[in-house]
């Protein structure tokens, strides 16, 4: 399964966390397996999301994608450049 068709089944089982602060959080608490990054995230949040990620074991996958265009594919009004994928998904 591609990225994108991942990310929209994520978003349709509501099994998504959006958002760095979201996402961190969840890392902290060990409940996210894995991180979906944009290509036009900035590099502190990278950084950070890397950090927290092998802490907790998650997979970070790095997007092609812009963040404007992964707020559509998630079907929001707003850009998106971090989204998490809840474990016992």
């Amino acid at each position: 399964m591609g990225d994108i068709e991942e990310i929209k089944q994520i978003v349709k089982e509501e099994k998504a966390v959006i958002g760095t602060k979201e996402v961190i959080k969840n890392l902290k608490l060990g409940k996210i397996k894995k991180v979906f990054v944009t290509s036009n995230c900035p590099d502190k949040v990278k950084e950070d999301i890397k950090y927290y990620s092998k802490l907790s074991g998650a997979e970070v996958v790095q997007l092609e994608q812009p963040n404007d265009e992964l707020g559509t594919i998630c079907k929001k009004p707003f850009s998106i450049s971090i989204l998490g994928l809840l474990k016992g998904a």
